[in-house]
């Protein structure tokens, strides 16, 4: 019985038998090989209907061929692209300027390893006041990254010479009444899946170890116009899965029995040790959220389409986000909002307000949602979480139960593999993807091959489904401000596959020391009512000011 038309694609690969790096002669398409493929795909087609396909199916495989002769860089986007917006979406029209919080007097510490663990706006009164300069500050974090690394393994390179020269700038124009902002003379780290010209770009895998890009990715050059100092390129687990890279495991500074997590392992791990005030990271599913719950540090995945990606790896044209790993919610509204905004190159990215109000702490009108099941079933932050909710009704917040959309998000999650497939295609077909250091069932090279094996019709009826998803999400957002997650589970996956945006921020800690988090979720282009609301909370908490001791 014929239940839809087979993918030409794949047919063509499982009636070889044989991965794309395999495939030598070309054997013929015949109709007992057709009836081999559709097992795989839960399909059932006559002899005759299989036999009527084959002059198409052989004609297709030469078009494969012919334009796998073509190189595609892993910058080439493909011309169909994600847009996360709902039907009847209206951006707010109202532009305000950044308001970051009051500070007071900021004072040198006595004890001067303290300073490893001030915030970007401590720091950066120490700097606008003179009490420090942006040298003295990068070569104090150039110590600590070089003291450290060979316990913690967060960084692949140390840009020393590029620091100092950009400290030195910054110094320099301060004498002259040139004060850039609350990022001028601040030391940073970017995710190794960024480009930085004159260094090397690894992506964390073998494959790409001595790899040079010759651009500045547009993050890093929007960070060196705000003033800040890029001191280190840093660990991501391969090709931005897990820990794990060419040159080993980041480990967490609370444990170092344990990874650090990923895929943003050196930008957790590095911060979480006060080797940097702030670091850059990118999350396609949970490389943000996961490495910021297991080190304990405030990390912000923005709203898909937020902030430019020019210049970075990819993984996942429809989910890749870029985002800021910092010490606390407002540090990430102040590198947020000097990273945000389109360059004309990503075309998934858009212009919207970020209206965002540090002076402003009340949560009273405040409608705050939370995944009602989630937070009632048993599991080992439950006590955490629910402390949280207390906080926040303490505050002056309306909570809501609520639930997720019963849509199947995590059936639809193979979109990730599909597009990392595509996107190292080449990697797969060369067979280079042998030198990656992991090579179980769960790791990229498997996942790649895997995914040649996803049918193209599949693949969009998956996106189909992504359109309702978006649509119900939207309607469930109706009537609150932002809703809070365990930081774990289906909300994960289903928000990453919407492109809605979310703050992780400790939220207090395990028996045995390792810190715990919760996630504030927000609106599509709503990171300022998110960050304001998780500011809010952390305030009247602790917890992100516990440091591991080294």
């Amino acid at each position: 019985m014929k239940k839809l038309l087979l993918p030409v694609a794949c047919i063509i690969s499982l009636g070889l038998g044989a991965f794309i790096t395999k495939i030598v002669d070309s054997p013929p398409i015949t109709v007992e090989v057709i009836n081999q493929a559709e097992k795989i795909l839960g399909l059932d087609f006559t002899d005759a209907e299989a036999d009527s396909m084959i002059n198409d199916l052989n004609d297709n495989r030469k078009d494969f061929e012919s334009i796998r002769k073509i190189p595609l860089n892993n910058s080439v986007t493909p011309a169909l692209y994600f847009n996360p917006l709902p039907v009847g979406f209206e951006f707010e029209k109202t532009y305000l300027p950044f308001k970051a919080s009051q500070i007071g007097v900021v004072n040198l510490p006595a004890n001067r390893d303290d300073l490893a663990y001030y915030s970007v706006r401590e720091l950066a009164e120490l700097i606008r006041t003179k009490k420090i300069s942006c040298v003295e500050l990068t070569r104090f974090f150039i110590e600590r990254l070089k003291k450290y690394d060979g316990k913690l393994h967060y960084a692949i390179t140390i840009t020393e010479d590029l620091a100092l020269k950009q400290a030195t700038q910054a110094d320099n124009e301060i004498k002259i009444g040139k004060y850039r902002g609350l990022l001028h003379g601040i030391p940073y780290g970017a995710k190794d899946l960024l480009a930085v010209k004159g260094y090397k770009t690894t992506w964390g895998s073998g494959p790409y170890k001595d790899q040079i890009i010759d651009q500045d990715a547009i993050v890093v050059q929007r960070l060196e116009k705000a003033g800040a100092v890029l001191c280190a390129k840093l660990t991501l687990g391969e090709l931005a899965m897990g820990d794990v890279w060419f040159g080993g495991k980041t480990l967490n500074p609370w444990d170092l029995n344990r990874g650090s997590s990923g895929s943003s392992a050196g930008s957790a791990s590095s911060v979480a040790a006060g080797m940097l005030p702030f670091a850059i990271g990118s999350e396609t599913l949970g490389s943000i959220v996961s490495p910021s719950t297991e080190c304990g540090t405030t990390g912000l995945r923005p709203t898909f389409g937020r902030i430019p990606r020019t210049g970075a790896m990819t993984l996942s044209w429809s989910m890749d986000k870029l985002g800021p790993i910092c010490r606390t919610v407002e540090d990430c509204a102040i590198v947020f909002n000097s990273i945000q905004g389109v360059d004309g190159q990503d075309f998934t990215c858009m212009q919207a307000p970020f209206n965002y109000d540090g002076t402003n702490k009340n949560l009273k009108g405040i409608k705050i949602a939370y995944l009602k099941s989630d937070f009632e079933r048993k599991y080992p932050t439950k006590a955490q979480d629910s402390l949280s909710l207390i906080v926040l009704q303490k505050l002056g917040a309306e909570l809501i139960p609520m639930e997720l959309p019963n849509l199947p998000s995590n059936d639809i999650s193979f979109l990730l593999g599909v597009e990392a497939a595509a996107a190292f295609d080449e990697l797969t077909r060369s067979g280079k993807d042998d030198l990656m250091v992991r090579q179980n069932k769960n790791a990229w090279p498997n996942a790649f091959r895997s995914a040649r094996f996803i049918p193209a019709v599949e693949y969009i009826q998956a996106n189909r489904h992504r359109t309702l998803l978006i649509q119900e999400m939207e309607r469930r957002l109706k009537g609150i401000d932002v809703y809070l997650s365990p930081s774990f589970g289906r909300n994960l996956t289903l928000t990453n596959l919407t492109g809605h945006p979310c703050v992780v921020l400790p939220n207090g800690f395990r028996m045995e020391g390792r810190p715990t988090s919760i996630t504030f979720m927000g609106k599509l282009f709503g990171e300022a009512k998110l960050l304001q609301v998780a500011k809010a909370y952390q305030d009247a908490t602790d917890f992100h000011k516990k440091h591991p001791v080294l």
